[in-house]
């Protein structure tokens, strides 16, 4: 009985190639306004110790990251509770290029999602929504990437709070992610679309990266993150599995 329930729960990747949407880590990277920098300091070289080796720090919501509800609600889980289960998971991608290029307040509305899936198909329960916004071509200059005004409000794009709820409710979907810096667009101090996917503990995404080598559709995330005890985020490798 045994050996027929995992045949039966056996799942598989179907792929032709894997894309890596992680962007590498090192002190020049976009940092959130009031985050701690990421820095690294030589412990060991080879030929004193016989080995190279260095530490880190960093912030847990810099580089390429995933949000814990704890990093929102008080009572929320931590990062290192999150199940191997969701951590793999179905993804489509949403092309806003042509509407951030004329305003980069631009929040992704439930007439894209329509919009999407006549051209392409129906999103099914389970899916990770991945906005492509054209911000990571901006990644190595940290002015453009947060595009902030006179009065330190940062402008670049981002999902707005209907389409989340919409897509939440209705597409039953199991997270977002983004090429910014925040799923919410940037001029959003509530953090709203965040607070809505981390209620019910699914995937944030921010900061992806290679997102131009992703086709709309047919695309499996499997998301490595760090277990930090009790953390509020984590660095993650995100790879995309692509059929």
């Amino acid at each position: 009985m045994t050996d027929q329930l995992n045949s039966n729960n056996l799942k598989t990747i179907a792929y032709s190639k894997i894309v890596d949407l992680t962007h590498s880590i090192h002190p020049n990277i976009p940092i959130w306004p009031g985050d701690p920098p990421v820095e690294f300091e030589t412990v060991s070289q080879i030929k004193t110790s016989g080995y190279f080796l260095r530490k880190f720090s960093m912030g847990e919501h810099s580089g390429t990251h995933m949000n814990a509800p704890n990093s929102f609600y008080s009572e929320g889980a931590s990062i290192d509770s999150y199940p191997p289960q969701l951590l793999v998971a179905p993804a489509i991608a949403i092309d806003i290029r042509d509407k951030t290029l004329v305003n980069p307040d631009y929040t992704l509305t439930i007439d894209d999602v329509l919009t999407w899936e006549q051209e392409h198909r129906f999103i099914e329960p389970g899916n990770i929504i991945i906005l492509y916004t054209g911000w990571q071509e901006k990644w190595v200059d940290e002015g453009a990437f947060f595009n902030r005004d006179d009065g330190g409000i940062c402008h670049f794009p981002g999902f707005s709070k209907s389409v989340t709820q919409f897509l939440l409710k209705e597409r039953l979907i199991a997270g977002v992610g983004t090429d910014t810096h925040g799923v919410d667009p940037g001029q959003d101090e509530s953090f709203a679309v965040n607070r809505l996917v981390l209620q019910r503990q699914l995937i944030v995404l921010e900061n992806l990266a290679n997102l131009d080598q992703l086709p709309a559709a047919n695309i499996t995330l499997v998301i490595g993150i760090l277990r930090l005890l009790g953390g509020s985020g984590s660095p993650a490798s995100v790879l995309a599995f692509v059929a």
